[in-house]
């Protein structure tokens, strides 16, 4: 831990402990709950032999990694994945190694500049082609429904335009039986 976040965790335990104190010092049978509430969370009421001390933070901080132990640099909150790909260039030389040693180590690091480019494209957010595909595929979807059903109602219509001058015509073309 740094000096300074040693300090602010000090000082954090300190304010807390701070109003306490007096009622410690009345009676040594008391108890204190010290409890961090987040957003509108109501302070839980202290039993007759308790104290309960409530420090409000913002809701956004509920979930989070305490302050103090968040940007720490130590190398033991280094990821696994990290360490053992540190451990797979080790030893590594010549071509394609990207390393000073051996004839075509340049080439390797060329590689890995290429392989890196493009793992960045496509974890790029901006970049979403599949996204963009789908969704111009579905506007497109949603409108052939509504031609088709305007077409589907067009052919019916002039089937039954068809069928009714058809009839027209054969009773047209019968002709009136002789009956004198």
């Amino acid at each position: 831990m740094t000096r300074l976040s040693l300090v602010a965790v000090t000082a954090l335990a300190s304010a807390f402990l701070l109003p306490a104190a007096p009622a410690m010092a009345q009676s040594p049978d008391e108890k204190v709950n010290l409890v961090i509430v987040y957003g509108q969370d109501e302070c839980p009421q202290g039993k007759a032999d308790e104290i309960t001390v409530c420090a409000r933070k913002e809701e956004r901080e509920r979930y989070r990694i305490p302050e103090p132990l968040r940007g720490s640099q130590s190398p033991s909150n280094d990821a696994w994945n990290n360490k053992v790909l540190a451990y797979e260039t080790v030893g590594r030389t010549g071509t394609q190694s990207c390393s000073p040693v051996g004839a075509g180590g340049a080439l390797g690091c060329t590689q890995q500049l290429i392989n890196r480019a493009y793992a960045e494209k496509g974890q790029d957010p901006s970049i979403r082609f599949g996204e963009l595909i789908q969704a111009e595929r579905e506007k497109r979807l949603s409108t052939l429904d509504a031609e088709a059903a305007e077409t589907q109602t067009r052919v019916e219509e002039a089937e039954r335009e068809y069928d009714a001058r058809k009839r027209r015509e054969a009773e047209a073309a019968v002709p009136a039986p002789a009956g004198n």
